[in-house]
Formats: structure tokens, sequence, C-alpha cells
């Protein structure tokens, strides 16, 4: 029997013989698995059990770490990992079991920036170290000249305003209200990014929303999916009872975990705790296909629009006379 074809059977084995080249890989499963890694590709891991070689597809494995000591440590807080779907490093996931949301802030709160213009203001997080950022279409459609504000922690603890000018847009898809941009690379700044989720929520899950309403910065609301698979015009949204209110439009919304679900993009004005955002999976296929929808200012088609559909034309036996003043066809 090929253990490769059988994961499942896999998923209890562990052992407590440690050397410095042993991994240990836990599994969405809730097994864990302990050997010596061969080789990594794109899709999967290949582990040397001792007595077979496995094969390990990455999006099963929730966590991986070299040995440290005696024995594997067990611990409530799960370390954050890179997935096969982080597209060679643009983005990364992977979050923190076990930690509150005040912890959650503190440790990916760095990664949700507010977006300015010069007639509006909205949010946005970080996909990587070298400044490339989502936000909301709508937020810097139209406009010439984008800011963003980083907070940074000093020596002390506490957050500093960094302001980073002539922000670039990179790409723009006006149907999912997403956008790509690109902070400038600073000597004296580092970019710390958010983690993208690769698991699906649940009605019930809880979640919670880093931005700037109203232009009060670093605003964090709590709450839970009210459901995971609301339509508007086509296109499927979480709803969540987390307080979303213009100004986080283009911000984060977080699992318990500290990985991004969503982006905030709209709320229900006739009522209350009924916000919106953008499911993680767009934002994924969106960068996916960046390429096109690259934005070019100098390019005047850059942008898109409808055509009307042809007009139905009467049947060709019918009447030359005009119809209430109209003229025949």
């Amino acid at each position: 029997m090929n253990a490769r074809h059988y994961l499942p059977l896999i998923l209890m084995l562990s052992t407590s013989v440690i050397s410095d080249d042993r991994i240990s890989i836990d599994l969405r499963g809730g097994g864990r698995v302990t050997g010596s890694l061969l080789t990594e590709k794109p899709d999967a891991l290949f582990v040397d059990l001792g007595h077979d070689v496995v094969r390990l597809p990455k999006d099963q494995i929730l966590n991986r770490q070299k040995f440290t000591g005696s024995e594997v440590a067990s611990s409530t807080t799960t370390p954050a990992t890179v997935s096969e779907d982080d597209m060679d490093g643009f983005y990364k996931t992977g979050g923190m079991d076990g930690k509150s949301v005040r912890q959650l802030v503190d440790q990916f709160g760095e990664g949700v920036i507010s977006i300015d213009t010069p007639s509006s203001n909205g949010s946005g997080f970080l996909l990587n170290g070298d400044g490339y950022a989502i936000t909301n279409q709508h937020v810097i459609a139209g406009e010439t000249r984008i800011s963003a504000t980083l907070y940074k922690k000093n020596p002390s603890g506490a957050l500093q305003r960094v302001r980073v000018e002539e922000v670039e847009i990179v790409a723009m898809n006006p149907l999912m209200d997403l956008a790509l941009i690109r902070l400038p690379k600073r000597e004296d700044l580092t970019y710390k990014p958010c983690s993208l989720s690769v698991d699906e929520l649940a009605a019930g899950d809880g979640v919670f929303a880093i931005g700037n309403p109203l232009g009060l910065e670093r605003s964090v609301s709590q709450g839970i999916v009210s459901t995971r698979n609301r339509n508007f015009d086509g296109l499927v949204y979480l709803q969540t009872d987390a307080a979303i209110n213009p100004g986080n439009s283009g911000g984060p919304l977080f699992n318990l975990k500290g990985e991004v679900v969503g982006v905030t993009n709209m709320k229900a004005t006739s009522g209350d705790n009924l916000g919106f955002a953008i499911p993680i999976r767009y934002v994924k296929d969106f960068l996916r296909n960046r390429d096109a929808f690259g934005y070019d200012k100098t390019n005047p088609n850059a942008g898109y629009r409808y055509m009307d559909a042809p007009r139905r034309g009467k049947p060709a036996v019918a009447s030359s006379k005009s119809v209430e003043g109209r003229p025949g066809l």
C-alpha cells in the first residue's frame, strides 16, 4: 500500500525521535507528522518517516516547525505559516491560534494603513514587504494624488504615524471594487504585511475589522459572520455585524487567527449591524490576474463601459405607420 495515496492513514502518526534535520507538521485533520523533509514542491512536501516517504499537500498543512529540543513543545498558539496559495511570495498566508483580539491587533495591526486622497479617506492593508497593498477601487477612483499613513510601534510600544506620499496605482477592478496600490520604498521604513486566510468561513465565526471609520484612525470593531454568501449584483459578499462605516472601506476583515478573510466595502444605511466585505477568494483572483487590470493613467481605454444592447426591431410585416407620433421602422 503506497502511503502517499492514503493521507488519512498518516494523520495519527507521531514520533519522539528528534534530530536537527527533522520537522514536525500539524495537519488540518488534527494529526501530526514527524520526519525528515526530503524536498519541497510548489504544492506539496515530501517527508521521510523512516519507514516510508509521504507526500503532504500544502493545503492540508496547518503548521510546520523544526525541532528545537528533546520533544515538541505543546502550545495553544500556532505560528504563522506560508502555504502554496501565496503566489510565489506576493502575499503570505497563515495566522495565530489561541490569541485574543487585543493580541491579534497588536500582532497584525501594523499592516493596516489609512488611505488619503484630496476628496476622501479610506483604509487598506499591506500584502508584502515591497509596499503592495489592497484597498477599494471606489476609495481611489478618479484621484490624482494618493498618500498612505502607517502606524508603526516605537521602542516604547506606542504607535507612531508615518505618512507616505506618492502612492502608485498598480491595478483596479471596478466590478469587484478592488484596487492594488504600491507604497514607495523608503530606507527608514519596513512594511509589515497582513496574512491572507486559506480557510473558508462559516456563519457564526468570529471576525473583527480595523480601519478608519469617519476618519477615526485605528478603530477596531468585533462581531461575527452573519452569512458568507450574500448576493449583490451577481457577486457574493460576506455579511457581518461588526461595525462598518464610511472610512472602513478598503480595510481588512480578520478572522480570530489574525488572517484577512475579506475587504470591507459597504454597509446597509437603512439598518444597523449590516456590514459587508469582499471575500478573500475574490482578492486572490484579482491578484492572480492583476496584469489584466493594470492601470495606465496615459491610456484613455484603461477603464471599461458597457455597450447598450441593440434594440429589438419590429417584424418585417409590421405597418410603416407612425405610432403615437414616432416614425415607422
